[in-house]
This record gives C-alpha cells, structure tokens and sequence, in this order.
C-alpha cells in the first residue's frame, strides 16, 4: 500500500478518491489549491499524486514543473475535464506519469495508482546497471562468447591490411558496424568509410553511384558526378547487400578488384584506386553462384577473407552485456535516465528467439526505455516491446489470397518477359531490388531449361 496525494478544488472529487483508495488500504492526503498541495508534497513525500489540471491558484502544469524542480520522486498522475490534445502532450513531456479524464473511472484510477506504486517498488529493489565502457561517438563490438572472441581476433588481423572482406550474415547482425570497426582500427582509419547499399538503388543508377559518371553521360547527367569508389579515396568502400549487384555490372566491378582501375560512366580516362573493399550480404553467394545469379570469380575475389557473423539465437550469453551498452548508448541519445530492470527481464530477453538478432534487441530496448516511467524497465513492458517488433504475418483468407494473386502476377510477367528481371520490373512498375526482394520471398524460379537474365 502507498501514500498518495489527491490535489484538485472540486470537494466531491476528493472526497470520493480519498473513500475509494482510503478502502484499498492506501494512506489518503488530499489539497485544495496547487499551493497547498505542494506544502503536503514537501511534508509527507507521497508515493503518487493525483493533480488536477485546472486548480483556483496555480495551474497543474506548474504544480508538477515545481515539483520536478524540486527532485519530487513520486508519481503525478494529471486529471482533467477538458479532452485536449495540447494538455495531455505538455503533461506528458514535463514528467507526468500518467494522464486520466474526468468523469474518472474507479478501474482507471486503480490501475495507474497501482501501476505506479509497483514501478516504484521495483525501482526500491532493483540494482542499477553498471555504466557502459563506451562513448557517445565510439564504434564498438559488444560480445564475450568464444564465437564473439574469434571474430575479434580475425579483425584485429584485418587491421593490419587493406585485404577485401566478405562479412556474412543475417539481416540485424552487425555487418555494416564490423567493416567500420576494422576501418576505425586501421593506419587508414583518418580516410573516408563510404557506404553503397546495393539493394537500395535502382538498377540503371547503380553503376553511376559505384564508378560517377561525366557530364552528358546521360539524360540528366548535367555535371560530372563523383562515384563511391572515388570518395573512399584510400579509405573504405562499403557494399552492402553485394548479393543484389546486378549481373552485368557484376563483370565491371571484378575488373575494378582485379586491375584497381575504373572509368567513369561517359568517362575514356583510367582513375586508379587504393581503397579496401568491405563487402556485406545475409545471402548465401556460394548458392546464388550455383544457381548462376552471381559471378563465380566476383565471389572468390570478394572473399579474399570471410567473416561470419553469428545470430544472436548463438550467442545468447553476450544478451546482459549487449543490453547494458544498449541501455547506455539509448540513455544518451534519448537524454533518460533509465537504468534499472526488474527481475526476470535479462532471462526473458535470453529466451527469446531474435529473428531480427541485435538490431530488433536495440528496438526492444528502445521502445522499453520510451514507454518506461522512471528509472526501470517493467517485465510486462518487456513483453509489450516484444509484441510490438514481431512481425506482422498475413492472416484469414483474404490476405492469403492476395499473396497468392500477386505470386502468381510476378509468376506470368516474368515468363512472358523471358525471365529478364529488369524487363519485368519495367512491366509490372516497380523497382529491380523490390522484384528480387519478391521472387525471393514467394520462392519463384525459372523452369529448368530457363535461367534469370
């Protein structure tokens, strides 16, 4: 049971929260002004306070700033007649924990009370987390587990060299954060780290942004135009899904790794090149290379030496550390203060299965700390968070239908387009990655005498 405040000049009101909660056994203080409410806070240090919005001296909202200004640890749940939107944002941001309407509900107003008085227990008995080694600013690995460990060993060697790199692994592992580190690591660490995600730009574009192109190369080509390659400069060039490079630039960017060479699009005059080049993807290239949708020599000089990052369903002992980085580094960007859990969330964050890995973790906690209201996390928040970063999985019949009709749509095009993805992206509107992105996901494949062109 706790000790709560009931600010607000309508004497029914008092009188009928003072009965309700003085018969669930909860110590009752009531105000009738702002002035004198805060005189009760200051004296009796209630575990929550029920403030009224509009009181005869001081408005609510200036009730709570004084109290937060005076390092008042209670709950102030706000309650209001008037429905604004205004009102209800401005409480919110200020501190309030909760906001309720009036006419009041008995269940409403015993939920939250309820709800506050057990985050304040849990914050009583939960130790708070140690800080995290880590800056604002630095790059940095999180993981104890042996698989974690060979990792770092093999980019402390990665350091030492400008050797192209495969990193793989599943969507949310860290791929792009492993080239960074081994690019912040190196003698070259003061040059550009420049970023190309392969499956984000369309086709036709896709050798501009990786080689430039001249002025007039094209339609639209007005002024000569800088590549990827040429903005590493002798740093790091980062591909990112390399499995969605399309095939026919597949052959030019072999004979850039081989010869470190490259034109320009429009271009007659060689530019040499002495970046490293990182490589990421969470496709399987040897099998994608069997099916003859990736270049056989592309993939043997790309994998000069691989990495393979693990999920996070196979490091499940790096879950505490990863989570109190994470905890620190939302803490900064967000400016809360919440560093505490109750018990049972580490072993309930150790159960899960993490399909998204160790980006879907960071969006869990994230979305933890947002909905925290105070210093601790709460299980039943945890498994809110949960819920909220599952997948949404098509369900009941129409949805399965129209799956069904648009495989089918995909299906016809591209056979009447000959199996030619670009000529199929063209007929059915969309772009190259999204058509791949859906043969991928429906599972479709050329008859056996056909192949993908």
């Amino acid at each position: 049971m706790g000790k709560i405040l009931i600010v607000d000049d309508e004497r029914s009101i008092l009188e009928s929260l003072e009965m309700f909660l003085g018969e669930k056994g909860h110590s009752v203080y009531t105000a009738s002004s702002g002035q004198e409410g805060l005189d009760v806070l200051h004296q009796e240090k209630p575990d929550v306070v029920i403030l009224d919005i509009r009181l005869p001296d001081l408005n609510g909202l200036d009730v709570l700033d004084r109290s937060q200004a005076d390092g008042c640890t209670a709950k102030i749940i706000m309650m209001t007649a008037f429905h604004d939107m205004e009102t209800t944002i401005q409480a919110m941001k200020r501190g309030a924990y909760d906001y309720i309407h009036k006419p009041l509900d008995a269940d409403e107003v015993e939920k939250s009370v309820n709800r506050a008085l057990r985050i304040l227990e849990v914050d009583r008995e939960s130790p708070a987390l140690g800080k995290s080694r880590t800056g604002r600013s630095q790059e940095v690995i999180i993981g104890k587990s042996e698989i974690m460990r060979d990792i770092f060993k093999m980019i402390g060697l990665l350091c030492q060299n400008r050797a192209t790199v495969l990193i793989q692994g599943e969507t949310g592992t860290g791929k792009e954060l492993i080239a960074r580190v081994i690019h912040a690591n190196s003698p070259f660490c003061d040059e550009p780290f420049i970023t190309l995600d392969c499956a984000a730009v369309v086709e036709n574009l896709l050798e501009s942004e990786l080689f430039g192109h001249e002025a007039g190369a094209f339609t639209g080509a007005i002024h000569r135009k800088k590549g990827k390659i040429e903005l590493a400069g002798s740093g790091t060039l980062f591909l990112d899904e390399v499995g969605e490079l399309p095939q026919g630039l597949q052959g030019k960017f072999l004979g850039f790794l081989q010869r470190r060479e490259y034109t320009r699009v429009g271009g007659h005059e060689p530019l040499l090149s002495r970046c490293r080049v990182a490589a990421a993807t969470n496709r399987d290239l040897s099998n994608m290379v069997r099916q003859g949708e990736f270049r056989e020599d592309l993939f043997f000089r790309l994998r000069v030496v691989t990495l393979q990052v693990p999920p996070l369903r196979e490091r499940i002992s790096d879950i505490p550390e990863l989570v109190n980085h994470f905890l620190d580094k939302i803490n900064i960007e967000l400016e809360t203060e919440v560093t505490k859990l109750q018990a049972g969330v580490i072993e309930r964050l150790m159960a899960h299965p993490w399909k998204g890995n160790v980006r879907e973790l960071e969006n869990v906690l994230v979305e933890a700390v947002v909905r925290a209201r105070g210093r601790v996390i709460l299980l039943d928040e945890i498994e809110r968070a949960l819920k909220m970063n599952e997948p949404r999985s098509p369900s009941g019949p129409s949805s399965t239908s129209l799956n069904g009709m648009e495989k089918e749509h995909i299906r016809n095009t591209l056979r009447q387009m000959g199996w030619n993805r670009t000529r199929t992206a063209q007929a059915l509107g969309i772009s190259i990655p999204t058509l791949r992105s859906k043969i991928r996901k429906y599972g479709i494949t050329p008859p056996p005498n056909r192949t993908f062109c």
